[in-house]
């Protein structure tokens, strides 16, 4: 093969890695990468593709112990770590532009964030303080019970 299609694969692992953020795909677009090189320098099909999954092996092998840790809480039991939008749910949000029922914005950890009320019978006014309920597509969904002083002085760090 073309050391071009091994790019292009690799390409698009990378992409749609961008879109799943879970550390998986990139391991597989490595080793894209990888037969990218044994096809420069005109090795084979069959020696490409042995590199592509070998070294998709390795990489998965090597890496994703530690992804799962890290995502699972690590090995000292604290809080697993979320490294897509799952992460957003249970986080303090400052209110930007009113949240209603048809529009709103928040600030999250520094990121804008398209924002509805968890309730829609409820609104909230800028400069308030609210918690992620739940992230749908790039939508979250907040509410204000619950937001006590400690959350409140994270959001002003």
């Amino acid at each position: 093969m073309e050391p071009f299609l091994w790019i292009a694969l690799g390409a698009v692992l990378a992409v749609a890695e961008i879109f799943t953020v879970s550390l998986f795909l990139i391991m597989f677009a490595v080793g894209a990468f990888a037969a990218a090189g044994a096809a420069a320098l005109g090795f084979g099909v069959a020696v490409q593709l042995a590199v592509f999954a070998g070294v998709s092996a390795a990489t998965v092998a090597a890496f994703w112990p530690l992804v799962r840790r890290h995502r699972l809480g690590g090995a000292d039991g604290g809080d697993p770590h979320h490294f897509d939008a799952q992460g957003l749910e249970g986080e303090t949000a400052l209110v930007l532009d009113r949240v209603d029922g048809e529009h709103g914005q928040v600030k999250i950890g520094g990121e804008l964030w398209t924002a509805r009320p968890f309730d829609d019978t409820e609104s909230y006014e800028a400069g308030e303080r609210v918690r992620v309920i739940k992230v749908r597509g790039a939508t979250v969904y907040v509410w204000r019970e619950g937001i006590g002083p400690a959350a409140r002085s994270e959001l002003e760090e």
